[in-house]
């Protein structure tokens, strides 16, 4: 089965000029999301992470089910004052301004092994700022993994650790512009 059969493009979401990669069509057919996390967990599995983190909101959808299959813990990965208790924050630089994105403080301890998820690498400044988050706490991060890939942006190539998509469109086909939250 070919998982990118089943992800709808959208353009001119949401905004004009965009095109958006939506995974609510994948995530709606059982058999190619059942295909989607077992092409995770075979991307995964090598690292043997103690923990998957997941990138709000859609790496949320991403990480959960995969860390069930694979017997590890789940941490989310928010906007600034989204997460109850203590936090961890940490800002980072986009193209026009700044954004935090925190973790609950107790959500990882130092040295454990940690699997960054999301559903689609853009330009890379989110994945990019998770892992220096991760680091900061004293995790060692294994890995990034999507679903999707924009490969025509380069968002790979801001990150230090080994990445895997499991589909890439090589071409931007519709919009003039991609926001950092495309899909």
């Amino acid at each position: 089965m070919n998982i990118k059969d089943h992800i709808r493009q959208i353009p001119d979401f949401p905004k004009p000029g965009i095109l958006f990669y939506d995974i609510s069509t994948l995530l709606s057919h059982a058999g190619a999301w059942r295909e989607t996390v077992n092409l995770l967990v075979a991307a995964v599995r090598p690292h043997r992470p103690d923990l998957l983190a997941g990138i709000e909101s859609r790496g949320f959808l991403v990480a959960a089910p995969l860390a069930l299959e694979l017997g590890c813990g789940f941490v989310m990965v928010r906007k600034k004052g989204k997460l109850p208790g203590p936090t961890i924050p940490h800002t980072y630089d986009l193209e026009y301004g700044t954004d935090t994105i925190e973790i609950q403080a107790d959500a990882v301890a130092p040295g454990q092994r940690v699997v960054i998820l999301d559903d689609l690498l853009a330009t890379g400044g989110t994945m990019a700022a998770t892992v220096d988050l991760f680091r900061k706490v004293g995790a060692e991060v294994l890995a990034a993994v999507c679903i999707i890939e924009l490969s025509f942006l380069d968002g790979r190539s801001r990150l230090d650790v080994p990445f895997t998509s499991l589909v890439a469109y090589e071409a931007e086909a519709v919009s003039t512009g991609v926001d950092e939250r495309v899909g």
